[in-house]
C-alpha cells in the first residue's frame, strides 16, 4: 500500500475529502454522457436506417464523448479549460457564457455536485474497501442512466448491459453478494418486470415500460442479490406514483403521458445498496443476514 493509500485508509476525513473532489470530476464527464449519448445512438440509428434502405450514408460528422470538444450550444464558442472547472466556473461565470451571455443551464452544476455528494456519502458508509470502488462505479453509471431516462425515455443498452455483467463479475472477484445470489437476481429482475410489462399489454393494449427498465433491475439483481429487488420495485412504485400524481396536479404530465420510470428505480437501488437491509430488517422486526 502505498503512502497516500495508507492515509485514506486510515483517516476517514481525508478518505472522503478525497472522493468528494473526485466526484465533482467524475460529475463534470457525466455531464458530457448524459447530453452527448443520446446524440450519438441518434447518429448510429440514422446510418442503420440508411444501410438499411440503400440510401446514401448520412453524414454526421466525427462525434463522440471526446469530439468535437465542449462548446456553447448558443454561439458555438469552445468552452476554455478554466471554464470547465466543475462548479466552480458555473459561479465565476454567473450561469452564463461569456461569449455570447446564453444562460447555462442549472443542470451542469447539479449533476457535479449531486456525484461528488452520493460519492462522499458512500465513503462514509463503505470507507477504504474494494466495495467502495465498485459501488462508486455503479453510483456514477446509475446517475448518467437517471437523467437520460429523464430526457428522452431511454436507457442505453451501453450503459445497461456493461452494469449487468460488472454486477456479476464485481460479486464473482469479491464474493460480497454469494454468487448464485447475483444470477438469480439478474434473472429474476428481467424477467420481474418483463412478466409486469407483457401483463399490462394483454390487458391494456399498451407498452407500460420499456425494456432498459428490465435490464437495469436485472442489474440491481446482479449487484445486490435477489433478496433485495421487492424492496426496489416497491420503493420506485411508491415514488413513482407519488410524482406522477403531484405532476398532474400540477398540470405538468398529461393523463396518459408516458413517465420514465428509470430515475425512480435508480433512485431506488442505490437506497437499497445503503440502507436496504436496515429498511427490510426494520420491517420485519428482525436482522436479514
Amino acid at each position: 500500500m502505498t503512502e497516500m493509500a495508507s492515509v485514506l485508509a486510515n483517516n476517514a476525513g481525508w478518505l472522503i475529502a478525497v472522493v468528494l473532489l473526485f466526484g465533482l470530476l467524475v460529475g463534470s464527464f457525466l455531464n458530457v454522457v448524459i447530453h452527448r449519448l443520446p446524440i450519438m445512438m441518434k447518429h448510429g440509428w440514422q446510418r442503420e436506417c440508411d444501410a438499411y434502405l440503400g440510401r446514401e450514408l448520412t453524414s454526421q460528422g466525427r462525434y463522440n464523448l471526446v469530439v468535437p470538444a465542449s462548446h456553447c450550444p448558443a454561439c458555438k464558442t469552445e468552452v476554455k479549460p478554466w471554464q470547465n472547472i466543475p462548479l466552480l466556473s458555473y459561479v465565476l461565470l454567473r450561469g452564463r457564457c461569456q461569449h455570447c451571455h446564453a444562460p447555462i443551464s442549472m443542470r451542469y452544476p447539479l449533476v457535479e455536485l449531486l456525484t461528488s455528494l452520493l460519492f462522499a456519502l458512500l465513503a462514509w458508509h463503505f470507507g477504504w474497501s474494494v466495495q467502495l470502488a465498485g459501488y462508486l462505479a455503479l453510483t456514477a453509471v446509475l446517475i448518467a442512466l437517471a437523467f437520460i431516462d429523464a430526457d428522452t425515455q431511454l436507457l442505453p443498452d451501453d450503459l445497461t448491459l456493461p452494469l449487468l455483467w460488472g454486477g456479476l463479475l464485481f460479486n464473482l472477484w469479491t464474493g460480497t453478494v454469494a454468487l448464485d445470489d447475483a444470477v438469480l437476481g439478474a434473472v429474476a429482475g428481467y424477467l420481474s418486470l418483463w412478466l409486469v410489462y407483457w401483463l399490462f399489454r394483454l390487458l391494456t393494449g399498451k407498452e407500460g415500460m420499456g425494456y432498459g427498465d428490465f435490464k437495469l433491475l436485472a442489474a440491481f439483481g446482479a449487484w445486490l442479490g435477489w433478496s433485495m429487488l421487492p424492496l426496489i420495485i416497491l420503493l420506485s412504485s411508491l415514488v413513482g406514483a407519488i410524482v406522477g400524481v403531484v405532476m398532474i396536479l400540477l398540470a405538468r404530465l398529461g393523463r396518459g403521458q408516458p413517465l420514465p420510470f428509470g430515475p425512480y428505480l435508480a433512485a431506488a437501488g442505490w437506497i437499497a445498496l445503503l440502507w436496504g437491509k436496515d429498511i427490510v430488517s426494520w420491517y420485519l422486526g428482525s436482522y436479514v443476514h
